[in-house]
């Protein structure tokens, strides 16, 4: 059976949540969001995780995440570093940037998920299944609709995406949803239909994905403005799509997203967690 690996977005400032959201403990015994990912992940059939981290968050990381994970999987390190950001800008260019650190050290095919979100073990099911056939430009994505995955604590960003024929036509970053689904226009405002179809980053990916993320990102660096532009895997994958070398199966989603953007998410989230252990589904975890 081919391997297949989990990595693990995990170098974000977490800014609107205040701390380092990655490891926030949501049950009484310490466990993070990570810890419910990687068993569904796990059980699904993936046989390492790797996490992407940053140079200055990776001793309280480890000692707080990753050296409990390792008791139960395979866990790698690679360091989103800031060798090529300008002076003046604060964070790393984007999770397009982050996958691109990967290269050399995952040459399976994987997942793509971030460290704060709750994915659910059914997305970790149809990802491992299509990644373990999965071949060059053979990509895949797990959907949510868009009214499972807003948060009533503040305004969220998420990949909308046109899809026909269970294939990814185009995905369209749009910056702060509220909860009634309502977002910003340049005049007025815009309504989403609750069961619009989003990206919440998991990908399923092969090898192949580096050589374009490469290419895109001397681009990025020659064109963008890098005090305040962003280099998102979205639109990098968006844009291999439209290019024609990539397609990307869309597994549907229908469970509840969660995950801790505002720290005033975390109750629900704990409750949440709680009610699933309690019915068995994180036996021995």
């Amino acid at each position: 059976m081919k391997d297949i690996t989990l990595v693990v977005m995990a170098a974000g400032m977490g800014s609107r949540f205040g701390g380092l959201k990655q490891a926030e403990s949501i049950t009484s015994d310490g466990k993070a969001i990570i810890d419910f990912t990687v068993f569904d992940a796990k059980k699904a059939g993936f046989t390492k995780v790797v996490f992407i981290i940053r140079d200055d968050m990776a001793e309280d990381f480890k000692e707080l995440v990753g050296n409990r994970i390792e008791k139960t999987i395979k866990v790698e390190y690679v360091y989103q570093d800031m060798k090529d950001i300008p002076q003046g800008r604060k964070k790393p260019f984007g999770t397009s940037q982050a996958i691109l650190c990967c290269k050399g050290t995952v040459n399976e095919p994987f997942a793509i998920v971030n460290a704060d979100d709750y994915y659910g073990a059914n997305a970790f099911y149809e990802i491992a299944q299509h990644l373990r056939n999965a071949e060059n430009g053979d990509f895949a994505m797990v959907a949510y609709e868009l009214g499972n995955t807003v948060s009533p604590n503040g305004t969220v960003s998420r990949g909308v995406c046109e899809v026909k024929n269970d294939k990814l036509e185009t995905v369209k970053e749009v910056l702060k949803i509220y909860s009634d689904m309502t977002y910003d226009k340049e005049v007025g405002k815009g309504t989403f239909s609750p069961d619009t179809l989003v990206s919440m980053n998991l990908w399923g990916v092969t090898p192949f994905v580096f050589e374009t993320l490469e290419k895109q990102y001397k681009e990025f660096l020659t064109n963008a403005n890098i005090q305040k532009d962003e280099f998102q895997i979205p639109v990098s994958i968006g844009r291999m799509v439209t290019d024609g070398l990539v397609t990307v199966k869309v597994y549907r989603n229908k469970d509840k997203w969660y995950g801790i953007t505002y720290r005033e998410d975390l109750p629900e989230l704990k409750k949440v967690i709680k009610r699933y252990i309690n019915e068995g589904l994180y036996e021995g975890i």
